[in-house]
């Protein structure tokens, strides 16, 4: 088992995976960050549902169950880019927090209140760093 160097690429990677292979659900080993993040994406609409589960060795895991069009059978998620990665940290102020498709999508941001999307950044005047974007 190889050492994960981008827990955030690799959360990304996997879902992205997922949904190219049409997978219902997607395992993924757990953080706090990680957690965080698949509650954005569940209150956004973008996953089904998600259960956090704890495994033998504490880390626990993720399974998320993706959304798909009942009829069209596409993904809710469409995209999914890493913006800040860990040899170019990408920090930026509230006020010049992107908006991701015209505001149709959304950027997960790291602020010092926790993990929020973009629209709550601007908010609550928080700047910070931006994880990702989806759409």
């Amino acid at each position: 088992m190889s050492k994960v160097t981008d827990p955030i690429a690799d959360f990304l990677t996997r879902v992205r995976n997922g949904i190219m292979a049409k997978h219902r659900i997607v395992e993924i080993p757990a953080s706090n960050l990680k957690r965080s993040m698949t509650e954005i994406l569940y209150d956004q609409g973008y996953i089904y549902r998600y259960k956090f589960e704890d495994t033998a060795n504490n880390q626990g895991v993720i399974k998320i169950a993706l959304k798909y069009h009942p009829v069209t059978k596409e993904a809710a998620i469409t995209k999914l880019k890493r913006i800040s990665k860990p040899g170019l940290r990408q920090y930026t102020k509230a006020d010049r927090i992107p908006r991701v498709l015209n505001g149709l999508g959304i950027a997960i941001v790291s602020t010092s209140q926790g993990v929020m999307t973009d629209k709550q950044a601007r908010e609550e005047n928080l700047g910070g760093e931006i994880l990702c974007t989806v759409y």
